[in-house]
């Protein structure tokens, strides 16, 4: 069909009586098919919800933080406790022989005691025997790792 006969035809469809049924018909079809109706095969129309399935959350893991070894090489007695130094972070020998963070309490204590022993460090005792960081793993010492 060429294109004036087709304009011609949609032009009859717009302003008969029986055009006007037949885009309507089409266009109640086109809006039932979007809408959730279905035609049966036994010509029944039935209208179905669409079944919404969520996707489970994705879930994402933090990464793992690997801490650095805090066993002091070596400590001292400060007359209450043991106490090492690692870096600039002191370390006192808590329950289970584990190294753990001085807090401020003990580091006021300690910081008392050290004004009366300024030479600790050169009698401080190699630490052999007190491996184990604050999660209870032993440490080997940085002079022995390979």
């Amino acid at each position: 069909m060429n294109e004036p006969k087709m304009k011609e035809l949609v032009r009859k469809l717009k302003y008969s009586r029986a055009g006007r049924a037949c885009l309507l018909t089409l266009a109640a079809g086109g809006f039932a098919l979007v809408s959730g109706c279905v035609v049966q095969p036994n010509g029944q129309v039935g209208f179905y919800v669409p079944a919404v399935v969520v996707a489970p959350p994705v879930v994402v893991a933090a990464p793992v933080v690997v801490e650095p070894a805090m066993v002091p090489e070596a400590y001292t007695w400060d007359g209450v406790e043991y106490v090492g130094l690692v870096g600039d972070q002191y370390f006192y020998l808590g329950a289970g022989n584990v190294w753990l963070v001085a807090g401020p309490d003990r580091l006021e204590r300690f910081h008392g005691w050290e004004r009366g022993h300024p030479d600790w460090r050169d009698h401080a005792v190699r630490n052999d025997h007190y491996r184990k960081d604050a999660h209870g793993h032993v440490q080997p010492r940085r002079d022995d790792r390979r």
